[in-house]
């Protein structure tokens, strides 16, 4: 499956706090217009999965669409010359942007990838079961399916059916933050899939807060 995608990363005169919900919020709210769009396209592509994807990355504002939202995002390129985040002003001192169609699916091969930014994988349920595991080989292989089964419920949202079992080799690391007020465990690391992902694109949980941003790398994954 091709996905058309648009990545257009942000420079400021000064350094942006890490703050993809901010981000997020300030797009919404200049683009109104869009943003109604988005949550009126009931049962749509747009709907099920969310085609534009705010994130912060090594610090730089970065957005990214895919499909509808690649068009959403060529069309926005050179109209945003400030970033209100809070009551703080950013001047844009320059922006990229990358167009690019990518695959996505299964792949002859195995392909390596690491997490930009952390995964929210774990429902309450699967929390509570997670920290009743003993030792770290259960508690990987108990992470690794649910990787496996976000890749299928991902798939399933762009429309494209998996055709073939999905094989990968997980080094995921667990840590706790807050989020809207609640204690979350989020993962960072890395993992070998026969799946090519397109660049930065979100999977798991709140991935239009920027969450779970992948990342392809091009070396051997080293078991700790």
């Amino acid at each position: 499956m091709i996905l058309r995608t648009v990545t257009l990363t942000f420079d400021s005169d000064r350094p942006l706090p890490g703050s993809a919900p901010a981000l997020r919020e300030f797009f919404a709210t200049k683009f109104a217009e869009y943003s109604e769009l988005h949550q009126q396209e009931a049962g749509s592509f747009i709907h099920r999965y969310p085609v534009v994807q705010c994130k912060m990355i090594r610090n730089f504002p970065t957005v990214i669409g895919i499909n509808e939202g690649a068009v959403f995002l060529k069309e926005l390129a050179g109209e945003s010359r400030e970033i209100l985040l809070g009551s703080d002003m950013y001047r844009v001192a320059e922006h990229d942007i990358s167009i690019r169609d990518e695959e996505f699916g299964i792949s002859e091969t195995s392909n390596s990838y690491e997490f930009a930014t952390p995964w929210l994988a774990l429902t309450q349920e699967n929390y509570k079961r997670f920290y009743k595991l003993t030792g770290k080989p259960a508690r990987d292989e108990f992470v690794q399916k649910i990787f496996v089964d976000t890749l299928h419920s991902l798939s399933k949202s762009l429309g494209y059916e998996v055709p073939a079992p999905i094989i990968c080799d997980t080094n995921f690391h667990f840590q706790k933050e807050r989020k809207n007020g609640v204690s979350v465990m989020t993962f960072t690391g890395k993992f070998q899939a026969n799946f090519q992902i397109p660049e930065y694109l979100g999977i798991g949980k709140s991935v239009s807060q920027g969450y779970g941003a992948v990342r392809r790398i091009f070396r051997a994954i080293k078991k700790s």
